[in-house]
């Protein structure tokens, strides 16, 4: 089966048309190379080769104006706005972009239909003064303001085009505009042939300068479309080739050619739903991969993306069996990591007030190009510094000092832009220079991040000429959006054979092309078609009124690419995805379901999944080896605390970790003041009051003098804890509130117990037991065991060991009833474990006489007050006692030496458990 363009060329070789003389005008740039291969393989003589031109570069010659990008055109139209809005009116031109880009849209539709200008705007204007007829008659200064600018936005365009024309420059409707009025000139001064092919959906510019052509026998055009989608008086594909057939009058004395009958031709269709986009790219992989198995060259094969933002993943899921593949779109500039550089920048300048946040600091520090700038890997060391040091926020003289080396690159990166463009740019300028001079130590490696480095050195330099020459740039923020401007519509251009192997395109790329097998990806509502989006000032109603495309018009414009796909394919592969979302597209398209209600084609339809493994984590095991054995002596020699043997108890591979290895956690900026830096100064702040109490009888008076204390207190142990972090502020203020406030409580609580008849001596504060030594039968060294003891008093006579907890405590977490049992169950036991083993080292230094209580006292839970440890009978009602005894401490010691044979058993290994 030919494809369309060659039936074009067979049928004007047919008429003897001199190619040589012929001016092809094609929807597309790229359709004129495939057209130019064609020439070549069905003519078998030399000829000159035809004017190819798509039809933005014809009504560009036509118009006699040089067409302008969006951006220069954003420039020049804030002159007009400047020019003709009171002062006192204006807005900065970063506001000025937002919402201008959308009137120059409009205006580019309003030229492109030749609709009469002033009439649409002062239809607009009456419009705004009905909504506004019934407000008061002293209106605020916002509604003022806002019906001016509806009355000015003819003055706006009537300026804005001459200053366009009379600069011999326009934007693409203003080009159609213009072409339109020269089209009588052009076919006076003209005698070449023009053939129109491939086209669909045309604006009021181009029917009238086709038609024109036509009529003066200057013009010949080739409509490709289905006898199918024309007969069917609602199917979309059809609406605009209908139109024309009917409305246009050249076709009543000429032929309309084509009307080809190829959709009906038996199709091998598929369709298949693919979670998430991920998926569908893996679905394409394995689609080539299996053509590619009888077809290597894949030819005559397209890749068509519904969403571009699937290039990447598609190009990593080509299977490597396919060597050859051309992708006609570019590489948006905006997704390379050197966009996400400059993006960190212009958003730590946006706001910068000589403080920077932590994050954004080590953001940059961290990015890829920037971290090989420093010396020495001195960019991890300044990070590392902020993370231990808990600095919030920083300058760049705090930066300085923390590394003294690198005092050009610290000003270069966080030096204060003075909220000035002309600095900012120099500033760009330089970092790149730098990362150039970096990466060109190594070309050969560095060959793409230089290309990267050489295409954003290009777009500064556009937008230091677009402010050079029209100085509307005042700040930072409008800096940036003149960058998000130009950086959105900037690719970096792939290179490839057009004409060879897999090709890779978007929707609007595959116009006027054909090929044997279409693989379409993302067919879903919201993207294909991409429904109802409106980006513009002007009315639905308004667009009816004066015949301007909506979105129903898009929509027919997207029914035609699709199903023109279809048309002469042979094997169609239609991707959606069935994870509905509504930002990234909704459900299956209505296409799916128009192909599949037609009947007119067996379908094969199937929902895809993903092969996931059976996967099941295998818990970690660690084999005690000789090495590990010895290691683990050497820890006995320096002392088991109870926390590291609890550990144990939870898990034993974490024990393996920080014990053995040394993994500590990742240290990071302690933004809110976490829980255990909360404890520390809790328990500092306690330890600074009663340490001058020691060996003293406690008194109501006594208690109530170190109140005073507790501010200045806290505040200090913060500051030494939580280093230059913020606590005046936010989440922070009321941790700090709340340290203060349990300390307040606990000094209650004592006062309240010294009211009540009670007598407390303090016998000792942090009570190091570092000198205790226990031997365990079966092990030929002795362990030792080390701790500290949050405190030791004599309550009514008895001796109490306390353990602070600013966690919340109850008293079943420190209970027993079988000694068995603990060493099974850390949550419910590890409590009960600490506060004997406590006891148990401090007997064993002779430093406390049994019988006595050991026990926590919860600052989330102080109403309990102390929480003794309690051993427990069996029995429910059984027997209970708080007092430990030397058989209790004999029981104790059982399970504590269990507990160290299991450590050092070399048949045990580490096992991790399922926490």
């Amino acid at each position: 089966m030919t494809n369309f363009i060659q039936d074009v060329i067979l049928d004007l070789k047919n008429q003897n048309a001199s190619f040589s003389d012929l001016i092809f005008i094609l929807p597309s740039r790229r359709a004129g190379v495939f057209l130019r291969n064609e020439l070549s393989l069905v003519l078998n003589q030399t000829i000159l080769a035809p004017k190819i031109l798509s039809i933005e570069n014809f009504v560009e010659d036509l118009s006699n104006l040089k067409s302008v990008s969006n951006t220069e055109l954003l420039f020049q139209f804030y002159n007009t706005y400047l020019e003709l809005t009171p002062e006192n009116q204006r807005e900065p031109f970063d506001a000025f972009t937002k919402w201008s880009q959308i009137i120059l849209q409009d205006f580019n539709e309003i030229d492109r239909y030749l609709i009469p200008q002033k009439k649409i705007f002062d239809y607009l204007k009456a419009i705004k003064d009905l909504e506004h007829w019934s407000l008061q008659a002293n209106q605020t200064e916002l509604v003022t303001n806002y019906l001016s600018f509806w009355n000015k936005l003819n003055d706006y365009y009537t300026h804005f085009t001459k200053k366009l024309i009379d600069n011999r420059q326009g934007y693409q409707g203003l080009l159609y505009r213009e072409a339109y009025n020269n089209i009588e000139s052009y076919i006076e001064e003209s005698n070449s042939k023009h053939v129109f092919l491939g086209f669909n959906a045309l604006n009021e510019a181009e029917e009238h300068i086709i038609q024109k052509l036509i009529k003066n026998h200057l013009a010949s055009i080739y409509w490709d479309t289905d006898q199918t989608f024309i007969e069917n008086k609602i199917h979309d594909a059809g609406l605009f080739i209908r139109q024309h057939k009917t409305n246009w009058s050249v076709f009543e004395k000429q032929p309309f050619n084509w009307l080809n009958n190829y959709y009906k031709t038996d199709k091998n269709i598929n369709i298949y739903g693919v979670p998430k986009n991920i998926g569908q790219a893996k679905a394409v992989g394995k689609i080539l991969d299996n053509l590619s198995s009888t077809d290597p060259n894949l030819k005559n094969t397209a890749v068509v993306l519904g969403d571009e933002n699937l290039l990447i993943p598609i190009l990593n899921s080509v299977p490597k069996s396919v060597d050859v593949l051309n992708v006609t779109m570019g590489f948006p500039l905006k997704t390379i990591p050197l966009a996400s550089l400059f993006e960190h920048l212009f958003n730590l300048q946006k706001k910068h007030n000589n403080k920077l946040y932590y994050k954004e600091v080590i953001s940059l520090l961290s990015h890829q190009y920037i971290q090989p700038l420093f010396n020495n890997g001195s960019a991890i060391t300044l990070i590392d510094t902020i993370n231990k040091n808990n600095i919030v926020y920083l300058n760049e003289t705090s930066l300085l000092e923390i590394t003294k080396e690198e005092t050009s690159l610290i000003k270069l990166l966080f030096g204060n832009w003075k909220n000035n463009p002309n600095i900012g740019l120099e500033n760009c300028f330089e970092l790149i220079t730098t990362i150039k001079e970096q990466l060109s130590e190594d070309k050969k490696t560095n060959q793409l991040g230089l290309e990267y480095l050489f295409r954003f050195n290009t777009l500064f330099n556009e937008v230091k000429r677009l402010n050079d020459t029209y100085n509307h740039i005042k700040d930072i923020k409008g800096l940036y959006s003149i960058y998000k401007e130009l950086l959105s519509s900037e690719t970096l251009d792939f290179q490839g054979e057009p004409l060879q192997g897999l090709q890779i395109m978007g929707m609007l790329e595959s116009r006027v092309l054909d090929f044997e097998t279409v693989i379409i990806t993302n067919v879903n509502e919201g993207i294909l078609p991409s429904g109802k989006t409106n980006n513009s000032f002007i009315p639905f109603d308004v667009k009816l009124e004066n015949k301007l495309p909506t979105y129903k018009e898009k929509d027919a414009v997207y029914t035609y690419h699709f199903y023109h796909l279809l048309q002469r394919a042979k094997n169609v592969y239609i991707l959606y995805n069935t994870e509905i979302d509504t930002l990234l597209g909704g459900e299956k398209s209505r296409f799916i379901n128009q192909l599949e209600l037609e009947g007119i084609h067996k379908i094969n339809h199937q929902i895809l999944t993903p092969k996931i493994p059976n996967y099941k984590k295998e818990l970690a095991v660690i084999t005690k080896t000789e090495s590990i054995i010895s290691q683990l002596k050497t820890i006995a020699q320096k002392g088991f605390s109870p926390s590291s043997l609890t550990s144990y108890v939870r898990n034993p591979i974490d024990f393996y970790y920080q014990k053995l290895l040394g993994i500590s956690d990742l240290e990071e900026v302690e933004e809110t003041i976490a829980a255990n830096t909360l404890g520390t100064v809790v328990h500092n702040t306690l330890e600074a009051l009663y340490i001058p109490l020691k060996q003293q009888f406690l008194t109501v008076e006594i208690i109530k003098s170190l109140k005073p204390k507790i501010d200045e207190l806290i505040t200090k142990y913060f500051k030494e804890e939580y280093k230059d972090g913020d606590m005046t502020k936010g989440k922070n203020l009321i941790v700090f509130e709340i340290a203060k406030r349990y300390v307040l409580n606990f000094l209650n609580l004592e006062i309240k117990s010294l009211e009540a008849g009670n007598t407390i001596k303090i016998i000792d504060l942090e009570a190091q037991s570092n000198q205790v030594f226990t031997t365990v039968k079966g092990l030929n060294f002795s362990i030792k065991l080390r701790g500290t003891v949050d405190r030791i008093d004599e309550f009514n006579g008895v001796t109490r060991i306390i353990d602070y907890k600013t966690g919340k405590v109850d008293q079943s977490k420190v209970s027993v009833i079988e000694w068995d049992d603990v060493l099974t169950d850390y949550t419910k036991y590890s409590k009960s474990f600490q506060v004997l083993m406590y006891a148990y080292m401090l007997k064993k230094m002779n430093l406390v006489e049994l019988p006595l209580e050991a026990g926590i006292i919860s600052f989330k839970n102080l109403s309990a007050g102390f929480i003794p440890f309690t051993k427990k009978e069996q029995v429910r009602g059984g027997n209970k006692t708080t007092l430990i005894t030397a058989e209790i401490l004999e029981e104790f010691e059982i399970q504590l030496h269990k507990l160290i044979l299991e450590i050092f058993n070399p048949e045990i290994d580490f096992i991790e458990k399922e926490l």
